[in-house]
């Protein structure tokens, strides 16, 4: 099939629309909107609302024989600049629909009706792409494609509280979930495809089942009476790791020793500021309890720099975080003000500052990443290989690069080498295929 032919899907951000890229890709094929390029949107800086503009521009620009769509957080957010340039604007929660792809195919130009749809008593027509005081439609478990060896499986989306910094609640409304039942059922499907690894993901997936009754401990029981081989979850709220959830992390092997924690900041006066509901000395204490139970647990950490009324000393203590919570894989960047947050209210330190205390923190992630990953050499781990068959991850996520190809999406035995760069060198070990 030809380029212009078919339903291209660019995804920007989060692992969640990684996972519902998918389903937009299968609505809009349905729908029949061949040449059509879907641009699936993240706003969780205005960095990455940037990046979206500017793809989109360059898409009108340079493909101007296709219909350019764009969906995501931040289509919701900025509907009318993307509206502006000539592309055609899809809600988050019609994005699934293939009825939201039904437009003619006219040159591009500002949405038609149809992703006005109500959906479930939610109509797509606030500042915000949807109003936020109705009820709002059931989540629909998300899952990736075929075609890479880790399945990432959506299976909660907004969130129900108020951090100040963030927008997501006004891009995707409040947390909502998929039941056990479907997300049991996508799992199974891939899992037929031959996927080995499943990546639970959501908006804030520790709040899984806060509107059914159920809880993410419980998601990920049913998942393993599953055939899964790997499962991975994604990123983490501290406060909401129960005791029935750290035992799944700490104890079940199948679970991998990967957890990535929403810490976005290590002093207390800022993490007030930013109404989250743990403190510093919270985090430190369930890392230390997470290592203690498995010591070859990898901590992977959000971090925020230069968040407004930031001083020196409150920036030292975040940057402490680093060492006293054995953080080997940040996920750093510099606030930016999103509008219709609290934050974008307060004080600002300045984008500048922000930026140098962002690269500041990522050297210092760096430098204990390095030591983390030398640390590995000489020790034997399963690898999941990816479709290129060199390449994959350790269960503690430590990436790794065969010295000779296995075969892809097959889990092996390997004894890992020497760092190069973010890279470990690794060779089959002499147990060979783990599976």
């Amino acid at each position: 099939m030809s380029r212009g032919a078919e339903v291209e899907v660019v995804n920007f951000g989060c692992r969640l629309n990684i996972a519902e890229g998918e389903a937009v890709r299968a609505a809009a094929s349905a729908a029949g909107a061949a040449g059509t390029i879907v641009f699936n949107s993240c706003a969780v800086t205005d960095e990455a609302v940037r990046q979206a503009r500017q793809a989109v521009r360059r898409a009108l620009r340079e493909r101007p024989e296709a219909s350019v769509v764009v969906t995501g957080c931040a289509a919701e957010l900025e509907r009318s600049a993307f509206e502006a340039m000539g592309a055609r604007v899809v809600g988050n929660d019609a994005k699934g629909l293939a009825e939201s792809y039904r437009f003619k195919q006219e040159k591009n130009g500002p949405s038609t009706s149809s992703w006005r749809t109500e959906l479930g008593g939610a109509t797509l027509n606030s500042p915000f792409g949807l109003s936020l005081s109705k009820p709002r439609p059931s989540y629909t478990p998300a899952l990736s494609g075929a075609d890479h060896a880790r399945a990432f499986l959506g299976v909660q989306t907004g969130c129900s509280h108020s951090c100040t910094f963030c927008a997501t609640v006004l891009a995707r409304g409040a947390a909502r979930s998929a039941t056990v039942e479907a997300v049991v059922e996508a799992a199974r499907v891939a899992l037929a495809r031959g996927q080995r690894e499943i990546v639970l993901t959501g908006v804030d997936l520790a709040s899984y089942g806060d509107d059914s009754g159920a809880s993410l401990a419980v998601l990920v029981e049913a998942l393993l009476a599953l055939p899964v081989e790997r499962l991975r979850l994604s990123s983490l709220d501290p406060d909401r790791i129960d005791e029935s959830l750290f035992a799944l992390l700490t104890q079940e092997a199948r679970v991998m020793p990967h957890v990535h924690l929403s810490l976005q900041a290590g002093d207390d006066m800022i993490l007030t500021r930013m109404k989250r509901r743990h403190r510093r000395a919270d985090a430190v204490r369930l890392v230390e309890r997470l290592k203690a139970a498995r010591g070859e647990i990898a901590i992977g950490a959000d971090l925020i720099a230069g968040f407004p009324t930031e001083d020196d000393t409150m920036f030292a203590n975040t940057l402490a975080l680093i060492d006293d919570a054995d953080i080997v894989f940040g996920h750093i960047f510099p606030y930016s003000p999103r509008a219709g947050t609290a934050a974008a209210r307060m004080p600002q330190v300045g984008r500048a500052l922000a930026r140098e205390r962002a690269a500041r923190l990522r050297e210092a992630n760096a430098r204990r990443r390095h030591r983390w990953m030398d640390a590995q050499r000489g020790r034997e781990t399963a690898m999941l290989v990816e479709r290129d068959g060199v390449s994959g991850h350790a269960a503690n996520f430590a990436a790794l690069t065969l010295a000779d190809p296995a075969a892809p999406n097959s889990i092996v035995r390997v004894r890992i080498g020497a760092r190069d760069g973010e890279q470990l060198h690794a060779a089959m070990a002499a147990t060979g295929i783990a599976a």
